[in-house]
């Protein structure tokens, strides 16, 4: 399976970078370019359970090439956690849900190193986001069966 361009642009970038703290710094710049949730978004409901920070997800379903598909959009209270909302915004929002459903961000995040530098619990609210936008795809084909 192919990542969509957003995403392979940001993970081309990050192999241009050799230092970790350049890296950081990408990551938060991405972070920063994403737009802010109106305030009603910020809801219990799109909240993210299991990240220190506080994160917010907002899912949109979507038609992508005549299939069901999911678009979203997010925001953190940590620079570095909206950095990490950002790419996984390039590789999920905007895709088919069996494209969601099936893509390992874990093991791709792994691939290009994103999170070996990481502190655990970054790393586990990096899982709880990808686990949340994982459900609601796979939720959203058991409706559409």
């Amino acid at each position: 399976m192919t990542h969509p361009q957003a995403f392979q642009d940001i993970a081309d970038n990050l192999s241009l970078l050799d230092d970790w703290e350049d890296r950081y710094r990408y990551i938060i710049e991405l972070g920063q370019e994403l737009p802010k949730l109106p305030d009603e978004q910020k809801t219990p409901q799109t909240k993210v359970n299991g990240c220190v920070s506080q994160v917010w997800l907002v899912s949109r379903p979507i038609e992508v090439e005549g299939a069901p598909g999911l678009s979203y959009s997010g925001e953190s209270d940590a620079m570095i956690v909206e950095g990490l909302v950002a790419v996984l915004l390039a590789l999920y929002s905007g895709r088919p849900a069996r494209e969601i459903a099936e893509t390992d961000a874990m093991a791709i995040f792994d691939e290009i190193g994103l999170r070996e530098h990481l502190t655990t619990q970054r790393s586990n609210g990096l899982v709880a986001m990808v686990n949340r936008i994982r459900s609601e795809a796979s939720s959203m084909l058991d409706k559409s069966a």
